[in-house]
């Protein structure tokens, strides 16, 4: 079955690019394993992006962070990523329930390198290796439906400053976003949350 859509393929014929577009994902598209270099990449990488629809089609798309090797390669088939705490929306989580569909996407803005995996995802709350992301609220797995690089030349080259602070590791205790201390969110938040406790430290975002 194509990856094509008829949108896709009016498109393609608009600018001439339909043969180029069969040859691609004849070369490209047709895998669905996840090989060496494909975990290397995705081990390597300290960010993601993900898209998601609704029930209805309405689309969002989310950026996860995390230290490098954050999201790891499981199987073959197989990626997976914790859930940290956010704004408490959980609009691409939700989604993720209603229609199981996903895109990911990760960039590497240093080494100028990107990688699609297009997949259906599910969410884990006991999975072995949720045990490994401290604060982790559960654990995201997709399994891998298409699998395809993308051409390089638009990344522009970055190169890291520093990791965010906000990132959850077992050795310190993580800081408490400035904006849960507000007052028109401190009195709306979880019971339990870490912003309540006096001696946290809070950061600016």
């Amino acid at each position: 079955m194509s990856i094509y859509n008829g949108g896709s393929r009016r498109y393609q014929d608009r600018f001439d690019t339909r043969r180029l577009a069969d040859r691609l994902e004849e070369r490209l598209v047709a895998r669905t394993a996840i090989d060496e270099d494909d975990r290397a990449f995705i081990e390597g990488c300290d960010m993601l992006f993900i898209a998601t629809a609704d029930a209805d089609g309405r689309p969002q798309c989310s950026y996860k962070g995390g230290e490098p090797g954050f999201a790891r390669v499981l199987d073959e088939r197989t990626v997976g990523f914790p859930n940290y705490d956010g704004n408490g929306m959980f609009l691409t989580a939700g989604n993720a329930v209603l229609n199981r569909h996903v895109g990911l996407l990760f960039i590497d803005f240093e080494l100028r390198k990107r990688l699609r995996l297009n997949g259906v995802a599910a969410h884990s709350d006991d999975h072995p290796l949720l045990a490994e992301y401290p604060e982790a609220q559960f654990l995201w797995l997709v399994e891998a439906t298409e699998l395809f690089p993308n051409c390089p030349r638009y990344i522009h080259h970055y190169t890291l400053v520093e990791h965010s602070r906000f990132v959850p590791k077992t050795a310190c205790r993580t800081p408490v976003p400035a904006w849960k201390r507000r007052a028109w969110a401190n009195d709306a938040l979880a019971a339990d949350d870490p912003a309540y406790a006096g001696d946290a430290e809070v950061l600016e975002t």
